[in-house]
């Protein structure tokens, strides 16, 4: 028989956003990789509060997480001095700019993003049927300028920004920012995407406005908090965007030890300082690596250090290289970022290993 796929998915291509490294283990005879750095994990473990929490939990794995997420969304409020009705709680921000898109952007409608840029928010604009628009990076960074008139142009409905950058790790300071939630038009939202905010060494996140329906804020505890495989994060935004995504969420789509971990999570006020010194240290490491061997390192505020190996082909020649010496590695994938290769800040012994391989080359 032949299957009755909609007209829409049979045009879709046959592919995913990412190839984990557990793909490239399995076909290399399932060797495990030494360093696992090309994911963008955090090295420096989870709060132990959540730990504890979590373990405590999971006897009641029976039970669904709460379809509210009502005291995660009550801490969260409490500390960004926001409502809990403005707080969408969901598994993950990939999760939540699904659900973004399905919300704004019709079948045959437009959205914007800059070319290169974190490729699972293309991934669904393509998943709904709808255009993609992209416009160059300016440098190694995101061009907001550029951003704000191809929305214009295009009339779109949903425009994305990262800030920092997924995957160059670059950043705009809070005025740029602000100008450019300011100047986005009505009938459009911006997805502020700020999955790596808490790694930034300045502030660069400005103030938040619920009363704005123009924007969209994304945070998660997959980043700093280390939570990334039990996949929960969550959107700041206006009462009619957040009662939107309600509307559509999968409401028993969160893990409930996850839900219980990023409580515990966010009560721990002493975890993240510590994670941020060692995020510093780690990059330091990095910049000093590439300076020593004469290559451009883009400053960051993420977890991982983008270092411009000049050639495209040198960069893939080096991610293949890594890969076959235990080093699981990613690079972006449009030029010009694709000189580059993004370095994630792992634990020493990953460093070491990483160095080691990258010298043999």
């Amino acid at each position: 028989m032949s299957i009755p796929f909609t007209s829409l998915v049979n045009k879709l291509p046959a592919t995913t956003p990412f190839v984990g490294p557990e793909t490239l283990e399995r076909q290399n005879n399932n060797t495990k990789f030494k360093a696992r750095i090309g994911a963008n994990e955090s090295a420096f473990g989870i709060s132990p509060k959540a730990i504890k929490a979590m373990q405590e939990s999971l006897p009641y794995s029976s039970w669904y997480a709460d379809p509210e997420s009502y005291e995660l969304r009550e801490a969260l409020a409490d500390v960004h001095g926001v409502k809990m009705h403005e707080i969408c709680v969901d598994a993950g921000i990939d999760s939540l700019l699904g659900l973004t898109v399905r919300m704004l952007v019709p079948e045959g409608g437009k959205a914007v993003t800059s070319k290169g840029a974190y490729p699972t928010f293309n991934y669904h604009v393509a998943g709904f049927g709808a255009e993609l628009i992209t416009v160059p990076y300016k440098g190694f960074h995101e061009d907001p300028n550029a951003l704000l008139q191809a929305t214009l142009e295009h009339q779109a409905p949903l425009t994305y920004f990262a800030n920092p950058d997924n995957p160059m790790g670059t950043w705009h300071n809070a005025s740029a920012v602000s100008d450019l939630i300011n100047a986005i038009p009505e009938n459009t939202v911006l997805a502020l995407d700020e999955a790596y905010i808490e790694f930034a060494e300045t502030p660069i996140a400005p103030p938040i406005d619920t009363s704005n329906p123009r924007v969209i804020r994304f945070r998660t505890f997959s980043k700093a908090y280390g939570m990334a495989g039990q996949r929960i994060a969550y959107a700041i935004g206006h009462p009619d965007l957040i009662s939107g995504l309600n509307k559509i969420r999968n409401h028993f789509g969160i893990n409930r030890v996850a839900q219980i971990g990023a409580l515990a999570s966010v009560q721990d006020t002493d975890f993240l300082p510590q994670v941020r010194e060692s995020v510093q240290q780690a990059r330091a490491k990095v910049m000093d690596f590439a300076s020593a061997r004469n290559l451009y390192a883009e400053p960051s505020y993420t977890n991982f250090v983008a270092v411009d190996l000049e050639s495209t082909d040198k960069a893939k020649a080096m991610i293949e290289h890594l890969a076959k010496n235990g080093v699981f590695m990613r690079m972006p994938g449009v030029e010009p970022l694709n000189r580059c290769i993004r370095v994630g800040l792992g634990s020493d012994a990953e460093f070491e290993t990483f160095v080691g391989a990258f010298d043999a080359f």
